[in-house]
């Protein structure tokens, strides 16, 4: 399983993350990329701690079953897969250059580092290896939202 911890795989994320510009366009879903490059932000910043999000009822429920099975394989996640209210961007439009360049950093930052006792809003408490394995996931999901 890929994971942002490994070295080899971040730098080829952060490759194609240095792919997207002003004029990415979204395959599917409502965001633009300036929208997609911030809630990537915030979501990097809920796995360091600093965006703090309440576990939704129905992750409680299921949650850890539904974790299990979105790790099992490579597989990337679904289209349209719903988001955190914390995590949603309603701004239309910002400096995606200048973005893009904060989400890398924080990337790096967050591969140096954990957040134990991580509580995900749906997933739940999560292991740095689940955690690890989930950014990268994410970050892909988003990077083939805008063919990068």
């Amino acid at each position: 399983m890929k994971t942002i911890f490994d070295k080899a795989t971040r730098d080829a994320l952060i490759g194609r993350i240095k792919t997207l510009d002003e004029n990415s366009r979204a395959q599917w879903g409502k965001m633009n990329v300036y929208q997609m490059v911030e809630h990537c932000i915030r979501w990097e910043e809920m796995i360091s701690g600093e965006i703090m999000c309440k576990q939704a009822f129905i992750g409680r429920l299921f949650g850890k079953m539904a974790l299990k099975g979105l790790l099992k394989d490579e597989s990337p996640l679904r289209r349209s897969t719903p988001t955190s209210p914390e995590l949603k961007v309603k701004e239309l439009s910002g400096d995606v250059a200048s973005e893009r360049e904060r989400w890398i950093a924080l990337i790096e930052q967050n591969a140096n580092s954990s957040n134990p006792g991580f509580i995900h809003p749906f997933f739940g408490e999560m292991t740095k290896e689940q955690i690890g394995c989930l950014a990268y996931k994410h970050i892909d999901h988003h990077l083939r939202q805008f063919n990068s």
